[in-house]
Protein backbone atom coordinates (compact mmCIF):
# COMPACT_ATOMS: atom_id res chain seq x y z
CA UNK A 1 0.00 0.00 0.00
CA UNK A 2 0.89 3.62 -0.75
CA UNK A 3 0.26 6.13 1.38
CA UNK A 4 -0.24 9.66 -0.45
CA UNK A 5 -0.61 12.48 1.18
CA UNK A 6 -2.38 16.08 -0.07
CA UNK A 7 -2.04 19.19 1.40
CA UNK A 8 -1.69 23.02 -0.38
CA UNK A 9 -1.71 26.75 0.63
CA UNK A 10 0.79 26.75 2.99
CA UNK A 11 1.17 30.50 2.78
CA UNK A 12 4.44 30.05 5.45
CA UNK A 13 4.89 32.92 7.87
CA UNK A 14 6.00 35.20 9.64
CA UNK A 15 6.94 37.58 6.85
CA UNK A 16 11.10 37.76 6.77
CA UNK A 17 12.61 40.96 6.66
CA UNK A 18 12.68 42.74 3.64
CA UNK A 19 13.82 46.07 1.94
CA UNK A 20 11.04 48.82 1.07
CA UNK A 21 12.00 48.64 -2.71
CA UNK A 22 10.79 45.19 -3.03
CA UNK A 23 7.31 46.32 -2.18
CA UNK A 24 7.48 48.27 -5.33
CA UNK A 25 5.02 46.26 -7.50
CA UNK A 26 2.43 43.83 -6.81
CA UNK A 27 3.95 42.93 -3.59
CA UNK A 28 2.75 45.78 -1.62
CA UNK A 29 -1.33 45.22 -2.45
CA UNK A 30 0.01 41.55 -1.18
CA UNK A 31 1.33 43.42 1.71
CA UNK A 32 -1.22 45.10 3.01
CA UNK A 33 -3.75 42.40 2.36
CA UNK A 34 -1.12 40.33 4.79
CA UNK A 35 -1.10 42.43 7.63
CA UNK A 36 -4.51 43.68 6.93
CA UNK A 37 -6.42 39.79 7.27
CA UNK A 38 -3.83 36.88 6.43
CA UNK A 39 -1.66 37.22 9.06
CA UNK A 40 -4.50 36.96 11.47
CA UNK A 41 -6.29 33.94 9.22
CA UNK A 42 -3.06 32.00 8.64
CA UNK A 43 -0.68 30.48 11.32
CA UNK A 44 2.06 29.23 11.77
CA UNK A 45 1.13 27.44 14.78
CA UNK A 46 -2.00 25.76 12.95
CA UNK A 47 0.49 24.45 10.37
CA UNK A 48 2.73 23.11 12.29
CA UNK A 49 0.02 20.51 14.40
CA UNK A 50 -1.27 20.04 11.03
CA UNK A 51 2.36 18.62 9.50
CA UNK A 52 2.91 16.77 12.90
CA UNK A 53 -0.48 15.24 12.53
CA UNK A 54 0.48 14.32 9.02
CA UNK A 55 3.74 12.96 10.04
CA UNK A 56 2.10 10.08 12.02
CA UNK A 57 0.38 8.64 9.27
CA UNK A 58 4.06 7.81 7.73
CA UNK A 59 3.29 8.69 4.36
CA UNK A 60 5.33 7.77 1.00
CA UNK A 61 4.97 10.81 -0.51
CA UNK A 62 3.86 13.97 0.58
CA UNK A 63 2.35 16.22 -2.70
CA UNK A 64 2.57 20.15 -1.94
CA UNK A 65 0.28 21.92 -4.45
CA UNK A 66 1.37 25.55 -4.17
CA UNK A 67 1.65 28.88 -2.52
CA UNK A 68 3.97 27.92 -0.17
CA UNK A 69 5.06 31.41 -0.08
CA UNK A 70 3.07 34.78 0.54
CA UNK A 71 4.56 37.61 -1.62
CA UNK A 72 7.81 35.78 -3.58
CA UNK A 73 10.07 37.76 -1.31
CA UNK A 74 13.46 36.19 -2.20
CA UNK A 75 13.88 35.67 1.99
CA UNK A 76 10.79 33.67 1.66
CA UNK A 77 12.01 30.94 -0.74
CA UNK A 78 15.00 30.39 1.36
CA UNK A 79 12.83 30.42 4.37
CA UNK A 80 10.68 27.69 2.83
CA UNK A 81 13.81 25.89 1.57
CA UNK A 82 14.20 24.86 5.25
CA UNK A 83 10.76 24.27 5.89
CA UNK A 84 10.67 21.77 2.98
CA UNK A 85 13.98 19.70 4.82
CA UNK A 86 11.36 19.32 8.17
CA UNK A 87 8.78 17.56 5.37
CA UNK A 88 11.57 14.82 4.63
CA UNK A 89 13.90 14.15 1.59
CA UNK A 90 12.84 15.70 -1.80
CA UNK A 91 12.57 12.01 -2.95
CA UNK A 92 9.24 11.96 -0.31
CA UNK A 93 7.75 15.65 -1.02
CA UNK A 94 6.66 16.99 -4.39
CA UNK A 95 5.76 20.87 -5.03
CA UNK A 96 4.33 22.58 -7.51
CA UNK A 97 4.59 26.44 -7.24
CA UNK A 98 1.25 28.38 -6.73
CA UNK A 99 -0.15 32.10 -7.78
CA UNK A 100 1.90 33.58 -4.49
CA UNK A 101 4.48 31.56 -5.52
CA UNK A 102 5.39 33.17 -8.85
CA UNK A 103 4.21 36.74 -7.40
CA UNK A 104 6.05 38.66 -10.03
CA UNK A 105 8.12 38.25 -12.76
CA UNK A 106 10.96 36.55 -11.99
CA UNK A 107 9.80 34.42 -8.74
CA UNK A 108 9.57 30.69 -10.29
CA UNK A 109 13.01 31.01 -11.14
CA UNK A 110 14.12 31.79 -7.58
CA UNK A 111 11.36 29.19 -6.45
CA UNK A 112 13.29 26.77 -8.50
CA UNK A 113 16.83 27.64 -7.40
CA UNK A 114 15.79 27.09 -3.93
CA UNK A 115 13.51 24.26 -3.57
CA UNK A 116 15.55 22.18 -5.91
CA UNK A 117 14.75 18.95 -6.30
CA UNK A 118 11.42 19.18 -4.13
CA UNK A 119 10.03 20.82 -7.68
CA UNK A 120 11.52 18.61 -10.00
CA UNK A 121 10.58 14.83 -11.29
CA UNK A 122 10.70 13.18 -14.44
CA UNK A 123 10.47 15.01 -17.47
CA UNK A 124 9.96 14.43 -21.50
CA UNK A 125 11.54 17.18 -22.29
CA UNK A 126 13.76 20.44 -21.47
CA UNK A 127 10.37 21.60 -20.19
CA UNK A 128 10.29 21.45 -15.96
CA UNK A 129 6.53 20.87 -16.05
CA UNK A 130 4.25 18.32 -15.48
CA UNK A 131 7.22 16.79 -14.09
CA UNK A 132 6.59 12.87 -12.53
CA UNK A 133 7.32 11.30 -9.06
CA UNK A 134 6.94 7.11 -9.02
CA UNK A 135 6.88 5.74 -5.98
CA UNK A 136 5.63 1.95 -6.39
CA UNK A 137 2.73 1.13 -8.51
CA UNK A 138 1.78 5.10 -7.89
CA UNK A 139 2.47 7.89 -10.73
CA UNK A 140 2.04 11.72 -9.13
CA UNK A 141 1.99 13.88 -12.46
CA UNK A 142 3.18 17.64 -11.01
CA UNK A 143 1.59 20.44 -13.09
CA UNK A 144 2.18 24.21 -13.23
CA UNK A 145 -0.91 26.63 -13.79
CA UNK A 146 0.95 29.81 -12.10
CA UNK A 147 2.09 33.01 -13.78
CA UNK A 148 2.55 36.40 -12.67
CA UNK A 149 -0.59 38.46 -12.80
CA UNK A 150 -1.46 42.44 -12.08
CA UNK A 151 -2.52 43.09 -8.66
CA UNK A 152 -5.94 42.15 -7.18
CA UNK A 153 -5.79 38.87 -9.82
CA UNK A 154 -5.46 35.45 -9.01
CA UNK A 155 -5.98 33.11 -11.90
CA UNK A 156 -3.34 30.78 -13.54
CA UNK A 157 -3.42 29.43 -17.22
CA UNK A 158 -2.42 26.08 -18.38
CA UNK A 159 -1.23 26.02 -21.94
CA UNK A 160 -1.40 24.30 -24.75
CA UNK A 161 2.23 22.58 -25.15
CA UNK A 162 1.71 22.01 -21.28
CA UNK A 163 -1.51 20.00 -22.11
CA UNK A 164 0.16 17.63 -24.55
CA UNK A 165 2.74 16.78 -22.67
CA UNK A 166 0.30 15.88 -19.43
CA UNK A 167 -1.64 13.97 -22.34
CA UNK A 168 1.65 12.11 -23.63
CA UNK A 169 3.02 11.15 -19.85
CA UNK A 170 -1.01 9.98 -19.05
CA UNK A 171 -0.57 7.87 -22.09
CA UNK A 172 2.51 6.22 -21.05
CA UNK A 173 2.11 6.07 -17.54
CA UNK A 174 -1.45 4.36 -18.37
CA UNK A 175 -0.01 1.98 -20.70
CA UNK A 176 2.78 0.67 -17.86
CA UNK A 177 -0.11 0.36 -15.39
CA UNK A 178 0.36 3.34 -12.49
CA UNK A 179 -2.26 4.61 -10.52
CA UNK A 180 -2.12 8.31 -12.13
CA UNK A 181 -2.12 11.53 -10.12
CA UNK A 182 -2.15 14.63 -11.16
CA UNK A 183 -1.49 17.74 -9.12
CA UNK A 184 -2.31 21.25 -10.16
CA UNK A 185 -2.86 24.41 -7.98
CA UNK A 186 -5.55 26.07 -9.30
CA UNK A 187 -9.27 24.52 -9.75
CA UNK A 188 -9.98 23.22 -13.00
CA UNK A 189 -13.54 22.51 -13.32
CA UNK A 190 -16.88 24.33 -13.01
CA UNK A 191 -17.47 28.25 -11.68
CA UNK A 192 -14.21 27.90 -9.72
CA UNK A 193 -12.23 27.09 -12.83
CA UNK A 194 -13.91 30.08 -14.95
CA UNK A 195 -13.95 33.13 -12.62
CA UNK A 196 -11.63 35.32 -14.76
CA UNK A 197 -9.84 36.66 -11.52
CA UNK A 198 -9.21 33.20 -9.33
CA UNK A 199 -10.21 31.00 -11.68
CA UNK A 200 -7.90 29.27 -14.52
CA UNK A 201 -6.99 29.98 -18.37
CA UNK A 202 -7.12 27.23 -20.20
CA UNK A 203 -8.96 25.09 -17.95
CA UNK A 204 -10.77 23.21 -21.11
CA UNK A 205 -6.99 21.80 -22.65
CA UNK A 206 -6.47 20.05 -19.16
CA UNK A 207 -9.95 19.00 -19.44
CA UNK A 208 -9.37 17.84 -22.83
CA UNK A 209 -6.04 15.72 -21.70
CA UNK A 210 -7.84 13.90 -19.22
CA UNK A 211 -10.55 13.00 -21.12
CA UNK A 212 -8.42 11.44 -23.81
CA UNK A 213 -5.66 9.81 -21.63
CA UNK A 214 -7.15 9.52 -18.79
CA UNK A 215 -6.06 9.86 -14.92
CA UNK A 216 -7.33 7.92 -11.75
CA UNK A 217 -7.26 11.16 -9.56
CA UNK A 218 -6.64 14.61 -9.62
CA UNK A 219 -5.49 16.96 -6.55
CA UNK A 220 -5.83 21.32 -6.42
CA UNK A 221 -5.55 23.81 -3.82
CA UNK A 222 -5.66 27.16 -4.53
CA UNK A 223 -9.47 27.80 -2.95
CA UNK A 224 -8.43 27.59 0.80
CA UNK A 225 -11.88 25.01 1.22
CA UNK A 226 -12.09 21.36 0.72
CA UNK A 227 -13.98 20.59 -2.72
CA UNK A 228 -15.25 17.74 -4.51
CA UNK A 229 -15.83 17.41 -8.02
CA UNK A 230 -15.43 15.02 -10.89
CA UNK A 231 -14.12 14.65 -14.61
CA UNK A 232 -14.63 12.50 -17.40
CA UNK A 233 -11.88 9.92 -18.30
CA UNK A 234 -12.06 7.73 -21.23
CA UNK A 235 -13.13 4.97 -18.36
CA UNK A 236 -15.78 6.93 -16.08
CA UNK A 237 -15.21 9.84 -14.34
CA UNK A 238 -12.24 10.62 -12.23
CA UNK A 239 -12.41 12.47 -8.82
CA UNK A 240 -10.87 16.09 -8.30
CA UNK A 241 -10.55 17.07 -4.89
CA UNK A 242 -9.39 20.21 -3.57
CA UNK A 243 -8.08 20.85 0.25
CA UNK A 244 -8.15 23.50 2.41
CA UNK A 245 -5.68 25.61 3.31
CA UNK A 246 -2.95 24.06 5.67
CA UNK A 247 -2.74 26.91 8.07
CA UNK A 248 -5.93 28.26 7.66
CA UNK A 249 -7.44 29.24 11.09
CA UNK A 250 -10.79 28.47 11.99
CA UNK A 251 -10.96 30.62 14.93
CA UNK A 252 -10.74 33.45 12.21
CA UNK A 253 -13.10 32.76 10.03
CA UNK A 254 -11.04 31.17 7.28
CA UNK A 255 -11.80 27.03 6.61
CA UNK A 256 -9.83 25.45 8.94
CA UNK A 257 -6.52 23.83 7.68
CA UNK A 258 -6.82 20.31 6.66
CA UNK A 259 -4.95 17.81 4.37
CA UNK A 260 -6.09 14.51 2.65
CA UNK A 261 -4.34 11.23 2.93
CA UNK A 262 -5.07 8.55 -0.26
CA UNK A 263 -4.11 4.66 0.47
CA UNK A 264 -3.63 3.14 -2.51
CA UNK A 265 -3.27 -0.53 -3.55
CA UNK A 266 -3.18 -2.76 -6.12
CA UNK A 267 -6.76 -4.67 -6.60
CA UNK A 268 -7.04 -7.24 -8.59
CA UNK A 269 -7.11 -5.91 -12.38
CA UNK A 270 -7.15 -2.22 -10.80
CA UNK A 271 -6.86 -0.40 -7.74
CA UNK A 272 -8.61 0.78 -4.78
CA UNK A 273 -8.04 3.72 -3.02
CA UNK A 274 -9.27 5.15 0.30
CA UNK A 275 -9.99 8.98 1.17
CA UNK A 276 -9.17 10.17 4.39
CA UNK A 277 -10.02 13.52 5.72
CA UNK A 278 -7.92 14.95 8.25
CA UNK A 279 -8.15 18.73 10.09
CA UNK A 280 -9.04 21.12 12.46
CA UNK A 281 -12.60 21.84 13.37
CA UNK A 282 -14.39 25.36 13.73
CA UNK A 283 -14.08 24.46 17.74
CA UNK A 284 -11.27 22.99 19.95
CA UNK A 285 -7.77 22.35 18.95
CA UNK A 286 -7.82 19.08 18.03
CA UNK A 287 -7.34 17.75 14.73
CA UNK A 288 -9.65 15.14 13.70
CA UNK A 289 -10.88 12.41 10.95
CA UNK A 290 -13.36 14.35 8.79
CA UNK A 291 -14.27 11.77 6.90
CA UNK A 292 -13.32 8.44 5.27
CA UNK A 293 -14.52 7.04 2.11
CA UNK A 294 -13.76 4.61 -1.11
CA UNK A 295 -12.61 6.70 -4.17
CA UNK A 296 -12.27 2.95 -6.08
Amino acid sequence: MIRLVHLSDVHLGPLPSFRAGELMNKRLTGWLNWQLARARHLRQDILTGLVAHMASMSPHLIAVSGDLVNLALPAEFEQTARWLETLGPASRVAVIPGNHDVYVAGALEKAESAWGNYMRGETLDAAPFPFVRRIGEVALVGCNSAVPRPPFVASGQFTPDQALRLETWLRRLGEMGFFRVVMIHHPVTGNDAADWRRGLAGADLFRKAIAAAGAELVLHGHLHRSTDASLAGPKGEIPVLGIASASGDPASGEKPARYNLFEIERAGAGFSCILTEYGYQRIGDDIVQRLKVRLS
